[in-house]
């Protein structure tokens, strides 16, 4: 199915690239989505999707819009809900007709910075990523020309498109104004921020900041794989969660065995929200997630070198779990703006 989806890119992405459009002059506009938190990078735009009011106005219409799947009942906020941190609380998530997902559902909080997405790291851009739930089966089920005849007829749609690319809501529009809007959320304004980027004193309790130095610690290695300011390297590892895995993860894209069972290395801002864990949501809760470091979990041929027990004491997990949660921001999952109103 993922080649299937990688070869459907591909053909609309040869469509994509030949196409031309009227540049529309940027706009500095929504100064608080797109204001850089401190300790964090400027965000590149692609040359033919600067940011503007216009294009990202479009784009929050269709991330909300259950007009994107076949049948007109879900969304991509379906699964990936503001409150949540653009997560889901779903292991996976039901597409169209309830049909059930392999993976659960990653938040989508500073997806900008991402260099390349999906769990095996197939799809380059942010642009080509919103083909894959189109198409899938298990989630939206649809074609993105007929998304895009279906937009034309709306009137309200051929206005939007036009003011924000000069053009008809066409499978570059799409793609384009859906990746505009999610490169705005942006998250960084944890009490971890705060404490560590912005040099406030008090926003991180003794017991917080405990767990603060175990995670970047030679004990843990935490930051070995989530470190950064988006706390991930976005490596591809894995982590010991099985000895034999249903899902070949980044194998499935190379074809090389050593890849077997890898996955991208998912960033911790705003944890806390986005139970269940792992690639498959088979862990509910953080306690457990750390219980199965704490372990050095199962052996597996791909399982990286730096998974093993970490003899901690439950105390220094209960520290570790409290820094976690200190990631949560709050201003991001109660940002007006983001959300479906």
């Amino acid at each position: 199915m993922f080649r299937a989806a990688c070869a459907l890119i591909t053909c609309f992405v040869l469509v994509i690239l030949m196409s031309c459009h009227e540049e529309v002059d940027t706009i500095d506009s929504f100064p608080k989505l797109m204001e850089i938190p401190a300790g964090f990078p400027e965000i590149e735009f692609p040359e033919d999707n600067a940011f503007t009011q216009d294009r990202w106005a479009l784009g929050k219409r269709l991330f909300f819009d259950p007009v994107m799947s076949v049948d007109s009942s879900i969304s991509c906020a379906s699964c990936h809900d503001p409150r949540l941190a653009f997560a889901d609380d779903e292991a996976s998530s039901p597409g169209v007709a309830g049909r059930m997902g392999a993976r659960n559902s990653p938040s989508l909080a500073n997806v900008a910075y991402h260099p390349y997405f999906m769990r095996e790291g197939g799809v380059p851009t942010l642009e080509m990523q919103v083909l894959v739930p189109i198409q899938e089966h298990e989630e939206f089920d649809f074609n993105i020309v007929l998304l895009s005849e279906r937009l034309k007829e709306d009137s309200t749609y051929i206005q939007q498109s036009n003011l924000a690319y000069g053009r008809d809501p066409d499978p570059f529009v799409i793609t384009r104004a859906i990746a505009s809007f999610e490169r705005s959320l942006i998250s960084g304004d944890s009490r971890f921020d705060q404490f560590y980027y912005q040099n406030q004193t008090g926003t991180l309790s003794d017991e917080e900041i405990r767990g603060m130095n175990l995670f970047y610690s030679d004990r843990t290695s935490c930051s070995s794989c989530h470190g950064g300011f988006n706390f991930t390297n976005y490596s591809f590892r894995n982590n010991g969660l099985y000895s034999e895995y249903a899902d070949k993860g980044r194998e499935v894209l190379t074809g090389e065995e050593s890849d077997r069972a890898k996955f991208k290395v998912p960033g911790l801002r705003n944890v806390a929200l986005t139970a269940p864990y792992m690639h498959d949501g088979s862990l509910p809760t953080l306690k457990e997630v750390i219980e199965h470091y704490q372990s050095g979990g199962l052996d597996h041929p791909s399982k990286d070198t730096l998974i093993r027990p970490l003899d901690l004491t439950q105390q220094e997990m209960r520290e570790l779990e409290a820094f976690l949660v200190a990631l949560t921001d709050h201003q991001l999952i109660n940002n007006p703006y983001l959300s479906a109103e």
